[in-house]
């Protein structure tokens, strides 16, 4: 873990999602990624508590499984920006892409592009290298499912390899999700145990294309919701030039 962050990860039960906190201890300066609608009055009491100034709420994709507390988390706490991959083909504050650099306080998180559950999933790794946010793209023990949403065993498993388990082996991997109770893994453990990734990549491909599994319980609600960052008010309309897209340098 970087020197000076504060960090805290946080559980929504319902969809069994993680949201993070991170934090420049000396500049208060805050992102958190990933929230979920259900828990938007605990993290900004959170927030509020530890005496941070939340600049992004950032999210990995567009979710499936639940609605993101981006929009609501805007409304409760003023100068916070929602913050979206330009692939996703969402609307947001501001748009991100592999590369740029989400910056609070003296503390940054790079962005890496790891598509093949969705076309916009992303993976915020932190800038020594010590933690990275992995979103569905790479779970513990496990992977995003790939049989909607744009969804892709090949692009997955080359996503995953390359900008994920390239990482020092000690890297610590948090997931936006688990289903069995782990918190974190690290890129040795997902290198030697992961059951499907450590797979060939044919094995791999034949083992997604069958999983079988039904959809996501709030898909009708989540999705549309999530493509403008929660703002719900706005489901139905999709002006994707309404959110200012930035350079690098400007964005973040």
């Amino acid at each position: 873990m970087a020197e000076g962050l504060i960090f805290r990860q946080l559980f929504e039960p319902k969809s069994s999602t993680y949201s993070y906190v991170l934090a420049d201890a000396e500049t208060k300066e805050a992102v958190i990624i990933d929230p979920v609608l259900e828990t938007v009055e605990r993290d900004a009491r959170l927030i509020r508590e530890l005496g941070l100034a939340l600049l992004y709420a950032a999210n990995t994709h567009v979710h499936a499984d639940h609605v993101t507390g981006s929009g609501r988390l805007k409304e409760k706490i003023p100068g916070c920006r929602s913050v979206l991959s330009l692939e996703s083909g969402g609307k947001a504050d501001v748009y991100i892409k592999a590369g740029d650099t989400i910056k609070f306080g003296g503390l940054t998180l790079e962005v890496r592009a790891t598509p093949g559950h969705t076309n916009g999933c992303v993976t915020y790794v932190l800038s020594d290298h010590s933690m990275a946010f992995t979103g569905d793209a790479l779970l513990i023990r496990g992977c995003g499912r790939t049989d909607f949403q744009q969804g892709n065993p090949e692009t997955l498993y080359k996503s995953v390899h390359e900008e994920i388990l390239s990482l020092p082996d000690e890297c610590q991997l948090y997931p936006a999700h688990d289903y069995t109770g782990q918190t974190v893994t690290t890129v040795a453990e997902e290198k030697n145990f992961n059951p499907r990734l450590t797979k060939p990549l044919s094995e791999f491909c034949k083992i997604m294309n069958n999983l079988n599994l039904p959809y996501p319980k709030q898909i009708d609600r989540a999705v549309p919701a999530n493509l403008v960052c929660g703002l719900q008010e706005d489901v139905v309309s999709l002006p994707h030039s309404s959110a200012t897209a930035f350079p690098p340098s400007q964005a973040l």
